[in-house]
């Protein structure tokens, strides 16, 4: 271990110690780095008495851009923190002070092979804005466009680097001699800020990921994503299209401009419905400063370090959540949170269940327009928490922005109800799910299972003849175990083509409940459609239980 790991080790020890967080110290070992166990309180007096949270944030504050950064990130996660910590932690700012420009001047060099004379026809020397990990400055290219130019700040990879190993060190410790850490898989949770972070670093990335959004949102003239200069970007060094424009929570401005703050925010939270239902890439961090509203009412998105992505298995959970809570069944509703949850405890589905039921009663039988998705959203994070549920990240993440684009659209217009512009991507999402092409791609991943399970039957009971064959007192011979083997193969296939079929009832009476106006015009034929498979496959599963087995006497 380098003497730049043990000094950083004491440092966070010492710095719990002085906010009274001693049992951290404790939980992650952090201990045997102090000569002394009792902290020296180093932190501004006032008359009123810090608070645990207060002092948290206080003690993250002064662990630097790492920390904060981790600060930040459990501000948005109710899964993990109470309200009050959450809170506070809201509070931290990602700001730092700005690098020289002649600093700043010589790393672009560095990295462009062109000094910013050469590169720009003006480089503005002084920051637009400092974070953390890095600044911008105003620049014009060459040909007169007016650009952004994003630089890292020199040695912020190598500490965060440092601070992230021992973070996870950190972690582990704890998840091994914490009872509460291991509930909540604080080395999941260490490993995934660590991801995280470290995609921030890569400015490369950032750029391909605005590539990918200005993909998606080509055809909507309403979205403005800023272009990528790619001549002059590096994984240190990032230009973009600078767009300028209003914050999306300043009102007065907006006014003034003679922007329809209703039509405003309806296209706002389309944008965001998009992203997650149909484009599966979101913006993981869409804050008021990150939407700037362009002349005309153009929504302008810029910063895309933090993006999430929506997988198969996510967006399938997600729809069954909707689903579950649309019906009415807490039950199916447990089952669907349980599913998702990424963490390593037991889950208690009939406890959870149980939880659940006074949730789903606030929803039973409306329509997802009119359900508040805001408090839904809230009340449903406090079971999870309550259950020491850990979800997804990226699903957090899209229940967060769901939440935050709620109290945007309420801001731009007191009358906004979100869920009636999320309703239909909902209702698409689970109508998706059980359509014929997704029903399909499942039905053949289970044959490929059941097919893939069913070849190494043969060679498990060969190899259980040939254990049975050294013992003592057993002995069977292999041509004793293939008829066995043969009968088994055929029960295997029967109980697949059961499955199918249970499973294709089970999908054709979801779809046409889901959503039953949107349903109506194909109901018959969708129904039509599963009755004959369910008949091909009750078929197949009467025609083979006839069939006798090979090598069977007369009966």
């Amino acid at each position: 271990m380098t003497a730049s790991h043990s000094d950083r080790y004491r440092q966070i020890a010492d710095t719990l110690l002085r906010h009274g967080l001693g049992v951290l110290v404790g939980a992650a070992g952090l201990d045997r780095w102090l000569p002394f166990h009792h902290g020296l309180l180093g932190h501004v007096r006032r008359d009123r008495p810090y608070s645990n949270p207060e002092h948290l944030r206080l003690a993250l504050e002064q662990l630097g851009p790492t920390f904060v950064k981790l600060g930040q990130v459990l501000s948005t996660r109710p899964d993990l923190l109470p309200e009050p910590y959450r809170v506070e932690l809201a509070r931290l700012q990602d700001s730092a002070p700005s690098v020289p420009g002649s600093v700043v001047q010589e790393l672009i060099e560095k990295e462009l092979g062109l000094s910013p004379a050469e590169a720009f026809a003006f480089f503005d020397p002084e920051a637009l804005a400092s974070a953390s990990i890095g600044q911008a400055h105003a620049a014009r290219m060459l040909d007169g466009t007016d650009v952004v130019v994003k630089v890292r700040r020199p040695g912020a990879r190598e500490q965060i680097e440092v601070d992230l190993e021992i973070l996870q060190n950190l972690a582990v410790y704890a998840g091994r001699h914490w009872k509460a850490a291991a509930a909540y898989d604080v080395e999941g949770v260490a490993d995934e800020f660590a991801r995280s972070l470290r995609a921030e670093l890569d400015y490369l990335r950032e750029g391909h990921n605005a590539d990918r959004f200005a993909e998606n949102f080509a055809a909507d003239p309403s979205v403005h994503i800023p272009g990528v200069v790619w001549a002059t970007t590096t994984s240190r060094v990032l230009t973009l299209e600078r767009i300028r424009g209003i914050k999306v929570d300043d009102l007065n401005g907006l006014d003034g401009a003679g922007i329809d703050r209703r039509a405003l925010a309806v296209r706002a939270t389309r944008a965001i419905a998009k992203m997650i239902f149909e484009d599966r890439l979101f913006h993981a961090d869409p804050h008021p400063g990150n939407l700037l509203i362009e002349h005309g009412g153009t929504i302008g998105l810029i910063d895309f370090g933090m993006v999430g992505e929506v997988d198969e298995s996510l967006r399938n959970g997600l729809a069954d959540l909707l689903l579950a809570l649309t019906r009415g069944s807490a039950q199916k509703a447990a089952g669907a949170l349980a599913d998702l949850s990424v963490g390593h405890a037991a889950v208690d589905r009939a406890a959870l269940s149980a939880d659940l039921v006074p949730v789903v009663d606030l929803y039973r039988n409306r329509p997802l327009a009119e359900v508040p998705l805001g408090k839904l959203i809230s009340e449903l994070f406090a079971v999870v928490g309550r259950h020491h549920l850990q979800l997804p990240h990226e699903l957090v993440v899209i229940f967060r922005m769901v939440v935050m684009a709620e109290g945007m659209g309420v801001l731009l217009d007191p009358q906004f109800r979100l869920a009636e512009v999320l309703a239909p991507y909902a209702q698409k999402a689970v109508v998706d799910r059980f359509s014929v092409g997704a029903m399909a791609q499942s039905f053949a991943q289970s044959g490929v299972d059941a097919a893939a399970f069913l070849s190494e039957l043969p060679d498990l009971f060969h190899r259980l003849q040939a254990a049975i064959d050294t013992g003592p007192e057993l002995h069977l011979r292999a041509q004793e175990l293939e008829p066995l083997v043969e009968r088994l193969e055929s029960v295997g296939r029967h109980l697949v083509a059961a499955t199918l079929a249970a499973a294709l009832i089970r999908g054709v009476g979801d779809v046409v409940t889901a959503d039953p106006q949107r349903m109506r015009p194909w109901r018959a034929p969708l129904l039509s459609a599963g009755l004959v498979s369910v008949g091909a496959l009750g078929g197949y599963l009467a025609a083979t239980m006839r069939r006798r087995p090979r090598n069977a006497g007369p009966s």
